[in-house]
């Protein structure tokens, strides 16, 4: 389950949507995001559908890996659903004591269930296709125009980028201490919620003290290479809009448009 996250995993490939100016990419998935709110019915998951479906097969990243992706939270889907098939009142479908299944309800469960998985889905996209060093000059370059309000444009973009990076080496590490524990008899997978909890507490001091020791190799390696922060510095590849990222654009607004009208006039 550990290693099936795949959030802030970048998966080395040579394709369009690698190639896409990280800038670009960063605007589209928050357009994406705000977009799956503004959907209200099985129609627009249509368009969102085809969209995800064309930017996957685009990027060349196998469908197997992505939809790994989705395991760790499927308790959290599974949850959603639940909540909204029976806390929705309507015309019931079936009943036994406490316990109600509305249409209306199933309706709902299912719409929150697509979203969730869509907005995972859409997410990961943009750190499998994207190398941490261009996601940070993207981050920092939207966030420039906010300096002059005395926002640290450089530094919070590298912390974002560090923080996204460092999320699969933690997994790692939480995966090696579990199968230390294991080895020493500690037992993960059985018994109740609570006893799980408790069993995990062998987890936490030795993942804190990786994590920490983690963060000073990272800060003395960084201050060996004399890193004082993003004043005076320039860049090797400086980000440029090229052909294919204004035909992303183009792209981006029918897609954004075909949401619209599906909502408006559908």
């Amino acid at each position: 389950m550990i290693r099936d996250i795949t959030l802030g995993q970048y998966y080395p490939e040579y394709s369009k949507i690698h190639r896409l100016d990280p800038r670009l990419k960063i605007i589209v998935t928050l357009v994406y995001i705000i977009s799956l709110f503004f959907i209200e019915d099985f129609g627009g998951y249509i368009i969102v559908f085809a969209a995800v479906a064309a930017v996957t097969a685009l990027s060349k990243v196998p469908l197997r890996f992505m939809l790994r992706g989705l395991k760790p939270i499927i308790l959290i889907i599974i949850f959603t659903f639940t909540l909204n098939m029976l806390m929705t009142k309507g015309t019931i479908l079936w009943e036994w004591k406490f316990i109600r299944i509305t249409e209306e309800g199933l309706y709902n469960a299912i719409f929150m269930a697509l979203r969730l998985i869509f907005l995972i889905i859409g997410s990961s996209l943009l750190t499998l296709t994207t190398k941490p060093i261009k996601l940070t000059d993207g981050i920092e370059c939207l966030l420039k125009p906010f300096k002059r309000f005395g926002l640290p444009a450089h530094e919070l973009a590298m912390m974002m980028t560090i923080a996204l990076r460092f999320i699969p080496t933690l997994l790692e590490e939480t995966d090696k201490i579990m199968k230390a524990q294991q080895a020493r008899g500690a037992d993960f997978e059985t018994g109740g919620l609570i006893r799980r909890a408790k069993a995990l507490t062998p987890l936490l001091v030795p993942l804190f003290v990786g994590a920490f020791r983690i963060a000073q190799e990272l800060a003395m390696a960084m201050e060996a290479r004399c890193y004082h922060g993003g004043e005076g510095r320039t860049k090797l590849n400086v980000l440029k809009f090229r052909g294919y990222d204004a035909f992303a654009i183009v792209v981006a607004a029918v897609y954004l448009c075909a949401v619209a009208a599906e909502r408006i006039f559908i």
